[in-house]
């Protein structure tokens, strides 16, 4: 949480419902034990982010719903960004169309569009290699600027 913090991913919002629903031991508990096994479980990607949005959907929540795409994203991102990627919905969305990236976009965290966005990402990652992206921070960042307005042509 500490490391999230510190950086401007997450909508204030999300912090909040996120700062709420690990408050309690049991919620901190599955909360920490359900990103372990996302990072290092055994088993296939999609079965490891299933089920870490399983227990992202059930922790506590006071007003604000937790099951966010950012909130879902944000931490494996953080922690193995060879592997993880964010998802920003709305930049997202707007970026693949510009791209010609045919995007399959559901509001409900879950595997078949967190898989469409890996393969955008790849699509990209393969596009800009002489730009020698390190990482899906670099290639998160090629999408963010295709697709967010504070960059207008």
């Amino acid at each position: 949480m500490q490391i999230e913090s510190r950086t401007n991913l997450l909508f204030s919002f999300e912090k909040m419902a996120l700062r709420d629903a690990v408050k309690s031991s049991a919620g901190a508990r599955a909360f920490a034990e359900g990103l372990y096994e996302l990072l290092y479980g055994r088993g296939s990607e999609e079965r490891k982010f299933e089920e870490w949005c399983a227990v992202v959907s059930e922790l506590p929540r006071r007003q604000t719903r937790v099951s966010t795409w950012p909130i879902v994203t944000v931490f494996g991102f953080l922690a193995t960004p060879d592997r993880h990627i964010f998802l920003k919905p709305n930049v997202t969305k707007i970026a693949a169309r510009e791209y010609g990236f045919e995007f399959e976009y559901e509001s409900r965290p879950q595997w078949k569009t967190y898989a469409s966005l890996l393969a955008f990402a790849d699509r990209v990652r393969k596009d800009v290699r002489d730009l020698k992206p390190r990482d899906m921070i670099d290639i998160q960042s090629f999408i963010w600027v295709q697709g967010s307005d504070e960059y207008e042509e």
